[in-house]
């Protein structure tokens, strides 16, 4: 049944635009709830000092995870391990409070007739109950009371977001200006210095310098906050249930450990922007550890295909290590530096020179040869493209537009490749026919984008009020 909503204008009728984060983790609270009540809490958290329930977090949840299966239809099941549907149940239950406050209600009415236009509910171009009660039974999981209810909030918060963006307007600048970037191509001449072409001109190295490098950058090699953690895996729903119920808050993972069929492991010290060792780089179980106290007890969690306990160990405040223990790094970022300095320093002189003669006679070529430099030419390229050897291109691209004939751009630095100098070497400008005939279906797109943008930072601005309450 879900290759019937493949529709795509329903799908946009009923998706209400919110910051996705893509976080792969998907926390299981349909018997999170009798854990939580046990430690004693029997609410999910708070929106401006109101209390949000474990019912209402998770009618919240089930809204937004519906709103996915509509949007993704048969590629949900895989797509779900990338969606951070926590954070958007969230955002939906934070959005609901902004619309109540602004008295935004839906009729039902509105309900009905929006159910009924949803071409998945219908037959032979009509509502077919029995069509609505099978694919909310198979395909949604969902009574059609909640449905309904979730439909109600879906009109309220379409309705939120006409109210926020409804003034947001394009001028004949903008438009003109972002038809531009998709579709001028330039092509540049380039001056490379990069820090590793310059590692070998730096040799030994005194004791005395490190001590003293160390010394005045000392807050470069903060270590951040770390954890050790214990966990208990499993690829069973089931078995995890069970042994979440056997786990109490005082013992720890004492009790099931007798259990030889339970395989207690120990992760090791890792930080906050570390990958976890033996479970690998996730954002979701970081964000939840960080909330542990030592000892405590996670909620399950569910990770691609397997299902975590966790329980903090220890917890280690960020600190600066001496100078003996991290002698080796300390060189590294050394070496680093200087590489760099001697970059710039060669880059710049370059630069001078540049100055100095007549735009008409720069040879980047012979440039390159005096001051041990790169030097290439790129092939042509449009804003929001990537440049094969140096990266991205937007920088480049708005720098070249607004450069004159031969004229050598100030230094540019790139992360990871170099500092640059740059000059235009052809323009390909847009078609100026081809935009009039575009042009009312791409300020149509870039309306879209434009209030998405500004919903977005609304959202964020509610959070901001929210965190600060």
């Amino acid at each position: 049944m879900l290759k019937e909503l493949r529709y795509k204008k329903t799908a946009q009728k009923i998706w209400i635009i919110l910051a996705v984060l893509i976080v792969p983790a998907f926390v299981f609270w349909g018997f999170g709830q009798s854990f939580k009540s046990r430690e004693g809490s029997q609410y999910a958290g708070r929106i401006f000092g109101k209390k949000i329930s474990l019912l209402e977090y998770r009618d919240a949840f089930q809204a937004v995870k519906n709103q996915a299966i509509i949007q993704f239809q048969e590629n949900f099941s895989e797509i779900e391990k990338h969606l951070n549907l926590e954070s958007q149940a969230w955002e939906r239950l934070l959005l609901l409070y902004e619309a109540k406050r602004r008295k935004i209600k839906a009729s039902d009415e509105e309900v009905i007739k929006l159910i009924k236009s949803y071409p998945f509910f219908q037959k032979k171009g009509r509502f077919d109950n029995r069509t609505y009660t099978e694919i909310l039974r198979y395909v949604f999981r969902t009574q059609p009371r909640v449905f309904e209810e979730e439909t109600r909030q879906n009109i309220i918060l379409s309705k939120l977001y006409k109210e926020v963006t409804d003034n947001v307007v394009l001028s004949e600048e903008e438009i003109r200006e972002a038809y531009r970037k998709e579709n001028e191509e330039i092509s540049i001449d380039y001056l490379c210095a990069n820090p590793l072409d310059f590692i070998k001109e730096i040799t030994a190295i005194a004791e005395e310098e490190l001590k003293d490098f160390f010394v005045k950058n000392k807050l470069d090699f903060k270590q951040p906050l770390s954890f050790n953690v214990e966990y208990i895996s499993s690829d069973a729903e089931e078995k995890i249930k069970k042994l979440i119920l056997k786990i109490n808050k005082r013992d720890g993972f004492s009790k099931v450990a007798k259990d030889p069929k339970v395989s207690i492991k120990e992760t090791g010290f890792f930080s906050q922007t570390d990958s976890i060792p033996g479970i690998g780089w996730s954002p979701a179980v970081i964000g939840l550890i960080s909330k542990l106290n030592v000892g405590e007890i996670s909620l399950p969690i569910k990770i691609d295909k397997t299902y975590y306990i966790f329980r903090l160990k220890e917890r280690k405040d960020p600190y600066i290590p001496d100078y003996e223990s991290i002698k080796e790094r300390i060189k590294e970022e050394f070496i680093k530096k200087k590489s760099y300095a001697i970059a710039k320093e060669k880059i710049s002189a370059c630069l001078k020179k540049i100055r100095e003669i007549p735009m008409e006679t720069i040879d980047f070529n012979q440039l390159a040869k005096e001051f041990g430099l790169k030097s290439g030419t790129t092939k042509e390229f449009k804003y929001a493209s990537y440049i094969e050897g140096i990266g991205a291109s937007d920088n480049f691209w708005r720098i070249a537009q607004n450069l004159k004939d031969n004229e050598t751009s100030e230094i540019i630095e790139v992360e990871g490749t170099g500092l640059y100098l740059i000059k235009r070497k052809n323009r390909i400008p847009f078609d100026e026919k081809k935009f009039e005939t575009e042009k009312d279906e791409f300020m149509k797109w870039l309306l879209m984008q434009k209030k998405q943008e500004y919903f977005a930072k609304f959202i964020e601005e509610l959070k901001r009020k929210n965190q600060a309450f």
